[in-house]
């Protein structure tokens, strides 16, 4: 066996609730088949990966990869995975999560996750609803369109999940699209060695709940519109306003180096060993003030 056939064999339990549970069209197996490759490209073994979910149609994957796994509860898949990289910092932690699983009940664990800098990789799919539990209107929703909870026009505007974490300090930010597989697949790539808290945002589709809802069409016409709605960053640079609205940028959005979670957390350890009073220098106190970010 070769190619996407032996990938297939090599990382997936297929002992584990097969055929999937993800509906025709949804762009879940297309992010699945990304992170295989991102992690047979990388060169690290299943046995260094730790893949953390939470609850929704994202959080079925952690049934059906062959790494080690964490099913965890509604939005507290950060949280979970937090205590596993603090617990064996040597393992690579990556977080898989829904658009309503991560910045809805997980919204805070999301903010305080990405400003910690703790050192993993949240992958996010953003559907733009709940899918597994009937298409509830989710923080990504877009504005003035129907969920089964907003049967008259969803009210509230949305989250931008990526500026989101951007704002809050993570070390590394990007979006991609189910329908660019290759740029998916290099981005989730990059995330997984970035140092710091890497997110990637990944503009997928809900054929079943949100396209119905909304008249949108088939799970085709979604491909067609993430085709025809994204701009790669690049090229967004060099178009006006008028030329990028209603549309939306892919690619690397934010990339910088900040002490990671786990760096700092162990020299507090080795201070606190040392069993001596911390007391910063005053140059060190000067220096920390002026790089402090103030607005």
């Amino acid at each position: 066996m070769t190619g996407e056939r032996h990938l297939i064999y090599q990382y997936l339990r297929h002992d584990k609730k097969f055929p999937h549970v993800w509906c025709p069209g949804c762009g879940n197996g297309i992010v699945l088949g990304a992170l295989i490759r991102a992690v047979h490209n990388s060169g690290l073994t299943k046995n260094q990966i730790v893949l953390v979910s939470g609850i929704g149609c994202a959080g079925r994957m952690t049934t059906y990869v062959d790494f080690n796994t964490l099913h965890t509860t509604h939005g507290r898949a950060l949280t979970f995975a937090t205590g596993i990289k603090l617990a064996r910092p040597e393992l690579h932690v990556i977080v898989v999560m829904g658009d309503g699983d991560a910045t809805a009940i997980g919204g805070n664990h999301l903010i305080h996750a990405a400003r910690r800098n703790v050192n993993m990789t949240a992958l996010v799919i953003n559907n733009h609803i709940y899918g597994m539990t009937g298409g509830q209107y989710s923080p990504t929703t877009p504005y003035g369109l129907r969920a089964t909870t907003a049967p008259h026009g969803h009210i509230e505007h949305t989250f931008n999940i990526s500026h989101l974490v951007d704002a809050a300090g993570a070390s590394f930010v990007a979006r991609g699209t189910v329908y660019h597989v290759n740029l998916l697949d290099r981005l989730v790539e990059k995330a997984l060695f970035k140092k710091g808290f890497s997110l990637v945002e990944i503009m997928s589709s809900c054929p079943t709940h949100f396209n119905k809802l909304n008249q949108l069409g088939s799970a085709v016409d979604s491909m067609h519109w993430l085709k025809e709605h994204a701009v790669p960053v690049e090229k967004a640079k060099d178009m006006s306003r008028e030329q990028v609205h209603g549309k939306f940028r892919v690619g690397v959005l934010a990339d910088r180096d900040i002490a990671d979670y786990q760096a700092e957390y162990e020299q507090v350890r080795t201070r606190a060993k040392d069993d001596r009073v911390y007391r910063p220098a005053p140059k060190e106190v000067s220096r920390i003030l002026e790089s402090y970010q103030t607005y």
